[in-house]
């Protein structure tokens, strides 16, 4: 944790005690805000350096792109088409870039599967369904934890 991350949860601590003299029912306030921020703090920290490679046709469905939409470097990335039996790999993809990795002819249906490191050195794999004609993976309104069944 930063410094000035440190520095403000121990000085919220101190206001937190100092209202407590003043009032109970203020200082519980202020520990239950306090506690919102240390929350906040921490999923900050955790969430700081993780890339997100998500792939997807173009509009032409003659090029595979792939894209780091996360906050840090995607480092080792294998991308395998499926059942294409296309396979290429990058030595490393920034934030927010892109890579467009050109096809010999258009593809209707496949399976992408993509694997990469993060700056920590974990490996994370994921698997992308490409469609030219219907809707892909990065369906907008897909909910996030589904509690039923999507279609």
């Amino acid at each position: 944790m930063e410094k000035k991350h440190k520095i403000l949860l121990a000085a919220g601590a101190v206001l937190c005690v100092l209202l407590f003299f003043i009032d109970i029912y203020l200082g519980a306030t202020a520990v239950i805000i306090l506690a919102a921020l240390a929350m906040c703090v921490f999923i900050m920290e955790d969430s700081r350096v993780l890339p997100e490679v998500t792939i997807r046709l173009d509009d032409e469905a003659k090029k595979v792109v792939v894209e780091n939409t996360g906050n840090a470097m995607a480092n080792k990335v294998h991308v395998a088409l499926v059942p294409l039996d296309i396979e290429f790999d990058l030595p490393g993809l920034e934030a927010d870039a892109k890579y467009e990795y050109p096809l010999s002819r258009m593809i209707t249906e496949a399976k992408a599967i993509v694997s990469f490191d993060n700056a920590k050195g974990g490996r994370t794999s994921r698997t992308f369904t490409l469609s030219a004609m219907g809707k892909g993976d990065d369906d907008l309104l897909k909910p996030m934890f589904p509690m039923f069944k999507w279609k």
